[in-house]
C-alpha cells in the first residue's frame, strides 16, 4: 500500500508540474484562464462531492468566510503564475516557486507561534542568493521573475493559512470553497470593473484545455493529495512536491524546445535550490526522529 501510495503521490506531483505546461498551451490570457479554471473547478468538485459522494457542504459563516479569504490568496497565486509564464517562460514561472519554502519559513512561526528554525534560514539566504542571481543572468524576463515572487508569496499564504483550516470541517468541502469563492471574488472584480465582457474573448480550443486543467489537473490532485495523507506522513508529501518545479522545466525543454532553453548559470542557480529544499527536509525529518 506504502508503495502504491507513492506512486500516487508522484503521479499528482507530476501533474501539478503539467499545469504550467497547459498554462503556456492555452493562448488565452492569465485573467480569462484563472477565472475559469476556478469556475469549472468548483463546478467538478460541487458534482463529486454531492453527487457522487453525497456529503453535505455546509458549514458555518465563520469558517466559509475564511474560506473565501483564502481561496481569494489562491485565485491570486495562480493569476501571478500564470502571467509570469504569459510574459516570460515556464521555467522562470517554476524555478521562483522555489521561494515559497524561504516565505513559508518566516510565516509559519508567525502563525503557529513556534520558534524560527536556523536551518529554515540558512537555506532562505541560499535560495535568495540563487533567485537573484537567475534575476541577474535572466533580467530579460524580469517581468516574469517579480511576478513568479508574487505567485510564490500568495501561495505560501494560502499553503500556511490552509494549514489551519484542516480538520475544522471536511477536506473536499476545504477544497471546494476555496475555489468556488475565488472565483466568485473574482466575477465580482471583473463586474465592478467592467472587464467581465472580456472573459468571452476565449476559443473552444482553450476551452476545452482549460477544462481539462481544471478536472485532471487541479481538481483531482487535490483530492487525491489529501487522501494520500492517510498512508503517507506530511514529510513526505512536501518534500515530493518539492519536485514539481523538476517535472515542469524538464517537460518544458522537451516541449517547448528553444523557448526553454536557459543559460547554465539557471540550471545551476535552480539546481541548487531545489537541493537546499531536500537537505533542509531531511534535516527536518532527522530531528523529528529524533525527537520521538
Amino acid at each position: 500500500m506504502h508503495k502504491l501510495a507513492l506512486f500516487r503521490l508522484h503521479l499528482i506531483v507530476f501533474l501539478w508540474g503539467f499545469t504550467a505546461i497547459l498554462g503556456k498551451l492555452i493562448h488565452a490570457n492569465a485573467q480569462i484562464l484563472v477565472f475559469y479554471r476556478m469556475l469549472f473547478a468548483s463546478v467538478f468538485l460541487f458534482v463529486f462531492i454531492r453527487v457522487f459522494k453525497k456529503e453535505s457542504i455546509k458549514v458555518s459563516k465563520k469558517i466559509f468566510f475564511q474560506l473565501a479569504a483564502i481561496g481569494f490568496a489562491m485565485a491570486l497565486h495562480w493569476y501571478c503564475f500564470f502571467y509570469s509564464i504569459k510574459v516570460s517562460n515556464v521555467s522562470i514561472a517554476l524555478s521562483c516557486l522555489s521561494l515559497s519554502t524561504l516565505f513559508a519559513s518566516i510565516l509559519e512561526p508567525i502563525i503557529f507561534k513556534r520558534k524560527i528554525d536556523i536551518s529554515e534560514v540558512i537555506m532562505g539566504t541560499v535560495i535568495v542568493a540563487c533567485i537573484l542571481l537567475i534575476f541577474k543572468t535572466e533580467f530579460h524576463f524580469k517581468e516574469g521573475i517579480i511576478y513568479g515572487i508574487l505567485c510564490a508569496v500568495f501561495g505560501t499564504i494560502f499553503s500556511v493559512f490552509n494549514g489551519k483550516m484542516f480538520g475544522k470541517t471536511s477536506s473536499g468541502n476545504i477544497i471546494f470553497y476555496e475555489i468556488f469563492c475565488g472565483w466568485f471574488i473574482l466575477m465580482i472584480f471583473y463586474l465592478l470593473s467592467g472587464q467581465i465582457f472580456q472573459m468571452n474573448e476565449i476559443n473552444y480550443r482553450d476551452l476545452a484545455l482549460i477544462c481539462l486543467l481544471a478536472s485532471v489537473f487541479t481538481a483531482f490532485p487535490m483530492l487525491e493529495s489529501v487522501n494520500l495523507m492517510k498512508y503517507i506522513s506530511p514529510f513526505t508529501l512536501i518534500l515530493t512536491v518539492n519536485l514539481e518545479p523538476v517535472y515542469g522545466i524538464i517537460l518544458a525543454f522537451f516541449i517547448f524546445g528553444e523557448s526553454e532553453h536557459m543559460s547554465p548559470i539557471f540550471y545551476i542557480a535552480s539546481g541548487v535550490m531545489i537541493l537546499a529544499i531536500i537537505v533542509n527536509g531531511l534535516i527536518k525529518a532527522r530531528k523529528t526522529k529524533n525527537l520521538n
